[in-house]
């Protein structure tokens, strides 16, 4: 079929459709290991029209649409596996519409985590979900991201108030009113929150905001296994702490992160912990806290007192996962995550730890212990066949053990190309009530085809 690229550039402008494929490059990856994929064009949206008009261009002639942020997830979303379209929602950066009193924001998809929370700041306000990477809002929903802040605030299913999103067919939809609550039809917000970009676009998101604490701490629990940092994480829950963050960093990652960023951490598991609140309700926490991880068996509490030393703590954790790739130039980064019952994770993280070791693979783990959810983190050559197959060996173990003990074969990265192969043992004879969905909203398939539930 002859593609009338001419007709798009003329309706959108022929800056905002690119042939360049040095800007084609850019959007054929993601931060993953997955091989790249070339998109036939890009397109800069700028406007809802701009989204319906390239809707409406995919449409006619059958070719994917594939929305694009900020390029940094994990298993290969945003990989044009089959060409088309990579539409990027960067330009649409807006921040629409604040309300303090209702404790709501609407965004475009292309504003930014961070720009979100500077412009909330002055208000007192901000948007808790952190994933690390300074992810574009839109991306955010569309893989259901989570994050450090998981345990208290969870994650972007928990946060998104309502969507506006296009349609494969050109139709505009609401998903939900901004009341705080609603008993009205199907939760139609629910279900566009996590689908990646495989059911529509989103134009606008509404997302819910909370008031900035007076204050916050963090602390260092130092352990001998990491067996036994999880199981002060489920002590800690038991008894109610209310905890902001609660992150697991093994002895290989912390060897890594004092290598790279010049720290000078502990190289024995530990846990980074926040709390907020009262400065008395902290205060009483932390002391909490540090009794129970005694206990427990930590070999060294250390509570963060300044700003600037809680800041450094946090930054180093999220910088682990470019740490790592900078240890070893020349390979991919491939980041498995899985989620359990809290009361699983020790033995799954041990059983993480020895195919580790069984499988030499070149890594470590990471985890938002508080929710059950952890990521080893490994650097693969994706052109040494054995390499690439000892680290899917060892994601295939986890995810094994994972979903046989109830939990799932991804928490926050998303399904995307990596976790498709898992999808229909995973949900059995739902798996076909999504396709069904799916097809009903995209029956041409020109949605992000090849991912999610696509067989």
């Amino acid at each position: 079929m002859n593609i009338d690229w001419v007709w798009l550039q003329n309706q959108l402008g022929r800056n905002k459709v690119s042939f360049n494929e040095s800007v084609r490059s850019t959007h054929a990856q993601d931060e993953s290991y997955h091989s790249p994929h070339l998109p036939d064009a890009v397109v800069f949206a700028e406007s809802l029209s701009d989204i319906c008009h390239t809707m409406e261009f995919a449409r006619q002639y059958s070719i994917p649409i594939v929305a694009f942020g900020a390029g940094s997830s994990l298993e290969g979303h945003v990989i044009p596996i089959k060409g088309g379209i990579s539409l990027d929602l960067t330009r649409m950066n807006r921040i629409l519409e604040v309300r303090p009193d209702d404790f709501l924001v609407c965004v475009e998809p292309g504003v930014t985590r961070q720009a979100l929370n500077d412009y909330l700041r002055p208000f007192g306000l901000f948007f808790p979900v952190d994933p690390g990477a300074d992810a574009t809002i839109g991306g955010m929903a569309a893989t259901n991201a989570s994050g450090t802040t998981t345990v208290r605030y969870g994650g972007m299913k928990n946060n998104v108030q309502a969507l506006e999103v296009v349609l494969a067919n050109g139709q505009i939809i609401h998903t939900n009113s901004l009341a705080a609550k609603s008993s009205s039809g199907y939760h139609l917000t629910e279900l566009f929150v996590g689908s990646e970009g495989t059911l529509g676009i989103f134009s606008k998101i509404w997302l819910r905001i909370y008031g900035i604490p007076e204050q916050n701490m963090a602390a260092a629990a130092e352990f001998s296994s990491v067996q036994s940092a999880v199981k002060t994480v489920c002590s800690l829950i038991g008894t109610g702490v209310l905890l902001a963050r609660c992150e697991l960093v093994s002895q290989q990652y912390l060897e890594i992160i004092n290598r790279q960023l010049g720290t000078a951490y502990t190289e024995t598991p530990t846990l980074f912990l926040e709390f907020s609140g009262t400065s008395s309700s902290i205060l009483a926490d932390v002391k909490l806290a540090e009794t129970i991880a005694l206990e427990e068996g930590c070999l060294k509490f250390t509570a963060v007192r300044t700003e600037e030393e809680r800041r450094k703590l946090w930054t180093a954790r999220h910088n682990a996962a470019y740490a790592l790739m900078r240890s070893y130039p020349g390979l991919s980064h491939m980041s498995t995550d899985v989620c359990v019952p809290i009361s699983k994770l020790p033995e799954a993280i041990s059983l993480a730890e020895e195919w580790i070791r069984r499988l030499q693979i070149r890594g470590g783990i990471l985890g938002h212990v508080g929710d059950g959810n952890f990521h080893v983190s490994l650097m693969v050559n994706p052109n040494d066949q054995e390499d690439l197959q000892h680290a899917q060996e060892l994601s295939h173990h986890l995810v094994d053990f994972a979903l046989s003990v109830g939990g799932t074969c991804t928490g926050e990265h998303g399904v995307g190309l990596g976790k498709r192969a898992y999808q229909k043992a995973e949900h059995g004879t739902a798996l076909e009530v999504m396709r069904e969905i799916k097809r009903l909203l995209d029956p041409l398939d020109i949605l992000n085809p090849g991912k999610l539930v696509d067989d």
